[in-house]
């Protein structure tokens, strides 16, 4: 059956997110080489998981996480802070797919979102970016204290949305979430840029 309800994560599909480049910004005598940069994204990101997994997840405020985040890698509090404080503006619409957005939503297709996402940056993304008004609905982790790839909140979303497996399409950048969406039965399609996933959502019967 063809998928007729779209599911969007956001950092990195929807909206860039290069937290390598983050870092070396706003980090630059720390992060003074490609590899500084990727070392200390590992070190305050640690893959969403730890400090930053507990602040996605809800379960930890941006003070607590730029708390545990400086106690845990040497940075200085101050340091973490500018990081966190330039999440937003590096949350930024990628043209692209705000366009495959609006074209797939006038061919009928209902969209919603399933996003790991902290707190004070989904509440960024809703009072800044007007076309969200196009999601039927969406779900942010640290709204639901639950957090992808764990199968809870794929379950919770398909609730929530009142839509089934069968006609629903997952879409996200990370191998990790597609893999666990797959096993729990939503089929998903890893993304990597609008283009190829243009080329990807026609392959499966979606009109853009």
């Amino acid at each position: 059956m063809k998928p007729t309800h779209l599911i969007f994560d956001f950092g990195g599909v929807v909206f860039q997110w290069n937290p390598v480049r983050l870092i070396a910004r706003v980090l630059p005598e720390r992060a003074n080489t490609p590899e500084a940069a990727d070392h200390w994204k590992d070190r305050f990101f640690q893959g969403y998981t730890g400090d930053w997994g507990a602040f996605d997840g809800g379960h930890a405020t941006a003070v607590e996480t730029a708390q545990r985040i400086a106690a845990r890698t040497g940075l200085t509090l101050s340091e973490v802070q500018a990081v966190l404080d330039a999440v937003p503006d590096a949350l930024a619409p990628v043209p692209e797919m705000v366009a495959l957005l609006r074209r797939l939503r006038v061919a009928g297709h209902k969209l919603y979102y399933l996003s790991n996402m902290p707190a004070p940056y989904a509440e960024h993304l809703r009072r800044t970016h007007d076309f969200l008004l196009g999601f039927e609905d969406g779900i942010f982790s640290s709204e639901v204290r639950l957090q992808k790839p764990d199968p809870a909140i794929y379950a919770l979303a398909l609730k929530r949305f009142e839509i089934t497996p069968r006609d629903s399409l997952f879409i996200d950048d990370h191998l990790a979430n597609i893999e666990a969406s797959n096993r729990f039965g939503l089929p998903a399609l890893l993304f990597t840029d609008p283009q190829r996933l243009e080329r990807d959502l026609a392959s499966r019967g979606v009109r853009c």
